[in-house]
């Protein structure tokens, strides 16, 4: 039976510095949801990539002594780096200087403009060039740029221009069909809220630089590079493109949700849905906007100059303790404040302390009492009270709820909950007691295989934000990684541990940290 396709996406991040943690946290929460569907059982491409049009390319490669093209040549790789050290499993990653991105987009524009949804008039405004994006003048804060602060300059010239005013009413009969398209809520309403003030026509080309897209039916025109930016999520996989891509688009268009910060959800949640309802394709399922990262209260940013690199940051805690943080700390939708305190104390608590703690104990003890092989569960305790089985036979289904809901944190939670219990277990069974005497042997038998079977689902679930982790505590129980696993739900089913298999105990998962004993400048 063919799997049920989900497609998802990050932004598509600028090249005009290396990754950060605001782009790192986008990218490793669309990543703990591909690894989780994945596992889930269903057909996913996760697509990523790069915005590498636009006039403040042109401007940095010319001050840089380059080519437009080579500078985006040479910051690419920083990010595709940065994403396979993070563990990221992205299908594919998009460059918009990608001759089949550019082939899309024109394919888009001559559709559009053939359907008579594109004119030609003057544009008369103030524009950001490091923000790329057009302002009016009420919208200027003390004559400057609203989001960066910085200046801007005032742009006189003629543009195409598509009729994004004619779908406001359109806009609002979807937000209101589809309540779910745009999250979390406060959002929602932010974008009701503007689309009912009235929409105004949108410039979608540039004249007085040419490092961006063509448009096909007007030389000295070059594409709008935020309208560029948003086509990518079809030109990706196929649109505009030979039989066999179509194919590809027809197979996983449209997207099941666009990860996106609270930012930029105007452009994914208005613009977007409007250009995609003109050129009559489907309208993503969802659009979920994340908050900010906070440092001090500010938001962090390349631009405000206090961004900290993601590899600061791993070499400490290493990639999976960094993913849990940022995904279980910080409740994805809202913005969260984060500091190196804080993150000490979480890896401390939820992981040197519980989870990797439950792990070196109960593997210890299956070496020292069962020669470091998972002990059958004897029928004698078949009947008996277990906690921890309980518990693992209700995780799937609140796990799920929570992933579905797009709750990273509650998702978490779930796991963290029977990870709690599985330590109380251990301490109130005390194994190291019920070893001294054969009359408790069974007993003995059915605790530490409760534990070890509670540790292989747990394992599981901490997969998609923990992925090196828990294969590594697979294979100390002899299993197979999470790749191989196409249900999860049947994976998960309690006693699907063999009796038998070896167990060995290795290092410790999760060393303790010391505040003071970590060099990096506080955040």
């Amino acid at each position: 039976m063919e799997k049920p396709t989900y497609y998802l996406t990050t932004p598509i991040y600028y090249v005009n510095a290396i990754p950060h943690l605001g782009t790192a946290y986008t990218t490793i929460a669309s990543d703990a949801m591909a690894r989780w569907q994945r596992m889930d059982g269903r057909d996913v491409f996760f697509l990523t990539g790069l915005d590498e049009h636009g006039q403040k390319v042109a401007q940095s490669a010319e001050r840089a002594g380059i080519s437009p093209q080579q500078w985006c040549d040479e910051i690419a790789p920083k990010f595709q780096d940065t994403w396979k050290a993070l563990g990221i499993t992205n299908d594919d990653f998009i460059r918009t200087t990608d001759e089949r991105h550019m082939r899309g987009v024109q394919a888009f524009w001559t559709e559009l403009f053939e359907k008579g949804y594109l004119y030609k008039d003057t544009y008369d405004g103030w524009y950001c060039v490091p923000d790329e994006t057009f302002f009016t003048q009420d919208q200027l804060v003390d004559g400057k740029c609203p989001d960066c602060g910085r200046s801007v300059e005032f742009v006189h010239e003629e543009n195409w221009f598509f009729k994004l005013s004619e779908f406001a009413d359109k806009l609002l009969d979807y937000y209101e069909e589809k309540p779910d398209f745009i999250c979390p809520e406060t959002r929602r309403n932010e974008v009701v809220s503007f689309v009912k003030g009235g929409l105004k026509d949108l410039s979608i080309s540039r004249t007085t630089f040419d490092w961006g897209v063509p448009i096909p039916f007007d030389e000295g025109h070059v594409t709008y590079v935020w309208i560029d930016a948003l086509l990518n999520y079809i030109t990706a996989i196929g649109y505009g493109g030979t039989e066999e891509e179509q194919a590809k688009f027809d197979h996983y268009w449209p997207a099941d949700v666009h990860f996106v910060g609270k930012d930029i959800i105007r452009f994914h949640c208005v613009i977007w849905p409007a250009m995609l309802m003109a050129a009559g394709l489907p309208i993503p399922k969802k659009v979920f906007a994340h908050g900010f990262l906070l440092t001090k209260g500010e938001k962090m940013s390349k631009s405000r100059g206090n961004a900290v690199s993601p590899r600061d940051l791993t070499e400490i805690f290493g990639v999976d303790a960094y993913r849990y943080y940022f995904l279980s700390d910080v409740q994805f939708g809202a913005d969260g404040s984060i500091s190196m305190e804080r993150m000490v104390q979480v890896y401390n608590a939820d992981l040197a302390n519980s989870w990797g703690n439950l792990c070196s104990r109960v593997l210890n003890m299956c070496g020292k009492y069962f020669d470091g092989k998972v002990p059958a569960f004897p029928e004698s305790q078949v009947g008996a009270p277990n906690p921890l089985r309980d518990i693992a036979e209700g995780i799937y289904g609140s796990y799920h709820a929570a992933m579905d809901a797009i709750d990273y944190s509650s998702a978490v939670q779930a796991v963290g909950e029977l990870c709690a219990r599985a330590n109380l277990y251990v301490e109130e069974s005390a194994p190291w007691n019920l070893a001294k005497s054969d009359e408790t042997a069974d007993e003995l038998a059915a605790v530490i295989y409760s534990a070890l079977e509670a540790i292989r689902i747990m394992a599981l679930f901490y997969a998609p934000f923990m992925p090196e982790t828990s294969d590594e505590v697979l294979a100390r129980l002899s299993l197979d990684g999470v790749a191989t696993i196409e249900s999860v739900k049947e994976a998960c089913t309690w006693g699907g541990l063999p009796a038998g298999n070896t167990v060995t105990k290795g290092d410790a998962l999760f060393p303790r940290l010391d505040i003071s004993d970590i060099t990096l400048e506080e955040m």
